[in-house]
């Protein structure tokens, strides 16, 4: 994952040139930009999986000498085909030395950044429901309002990881793989940003967690929904909840990708299912932490298909 675009995608697309096709038409390319801006991924790491393949610098659709981010736009039709052909390289996004570093996250920063967040809220909402003040419905009756102990804090602490579960596989089935319009520019370029670039190559170490930036404004917007919806500190004890459930997925989803688990264990069972959402069920199996809502959903990725992993 990496970070929202921001400003640049109120930014007019890139200059771009006319070249003949062959058939008499013009079709568009990307004009080239100054190679000496561009610091290339020129290392290509061992390869993870043997269904990855090596980029072909001349006859891929994108040069990969070039920043991707600007590039996929233009691949129409293609693009949907072309990024769910994982390669084994790492990807270069923007220009700026700046915005690609906002874009690159080591795993362990989200444990330095977010676990102190979650302990220091968790102490703050069990302290503030301790006084005895919180009560549910209030707004609606004084006369049936129910109070919220600081025993329920726990209870509502896992109400916000089981959430987030929901959340985790809703954001990821209908906004990281949305199908984006062959002919609209600027939701390609979004959905590579969001999370085509991670099914391009899933093995780029630096891109499998959300950098804390963009997280930061996306948990906000999270809080203030749960704000918006329920009694202050009830809502806090529900959103740090959630916020957990964030951190603990994000470090599952990188071991998945990057862990060795024991054959017959849970999170075996569940690399498996990863290795096939990525290389060969990108429509099914949406569930990362947990296959939980994959059943409800029906979006399951059967289960014959592990007896080829065994």
């Amino acid at each position: 994952m990496a970070p929202p675009l921001l400003g640049h995608l109120l930014l007019p697309p890139p200059h771009r040139r006319d070249e003949p096709d062959g058939l008499g038409q013009r079709k568009i390319q990307p004009e080239p930009v100054d190679e000496q801006e561009v610091d290339a991924a020129a290392q290509t790491p061992a390869r993870m999986d043997p269904r990855c393949k090596t980029v072909d610098v001349e006859k891929d659709l994108v040069d990969w000498r070039k920043p991707l981010l600007w590039q996929v736009g233009y691949l129409g039709e293609k693009y949907d085909e072309w990024v769910h052909q994982p390669v084994d390289r790492p990807i270069r996004l923007f220009h700026s030395d700046f915005l690609e570093s906002l874009s690159k996250t080591a795993w362990y920063v989200v444990i330095v950044v977010w676990v102190p967040v979650v302990l220091y809220l968790s102490w703050v909402s069990y302290t503030s429901l301790a006084q005895g003040n919180t009560r549910l419905f209030s707004s609606f009756t004084t006369e049936y309002s129910i109070p919220v102990h600081k025993y329920f804090f726990p209870f509502i602490f896992l109400v916000g990881m089981f959430l987030w579960s929901l959340l985790e596989y809703l954001i990821h089935r209908f906004v990281f793989h949305m199908k984006p319009p062959a002919s609209n520019y600027y939701l390609i370029t979004l959905h590579f940003l969001l999370h085509g670039q991670h099914h391009k190559s899933p093995f780029d170490s630096s891109r499998l967690v959300f950098p804390p930036v963009p997280a930061s404004l996306v948990i906000g917007f999270f809080y203030g929904v749960l704000q918006l919806l329920l009694p202050e500190v009830l809502g806090l004890s529900v959103f740090v909840g959630g916020l957990c459930g964030y951190v603990i997925y994000d470090m599952m989803h990188y071991y998945l990708h990057y862990g060795s688990p024991k054959k017959g264990t849970y999170l075996y069972g569940l690399k498996a299912y990863h290795v096939k959402h990525h290389f060969e069920h990108q429509k099914s199996g949406f569930g990362i932490s947990t296959r939980f809502w994959d059943r409800p959903f029906r979006t399951l990725i059967p289960e014959e298909t592990f007896e080829k992993e065994d």
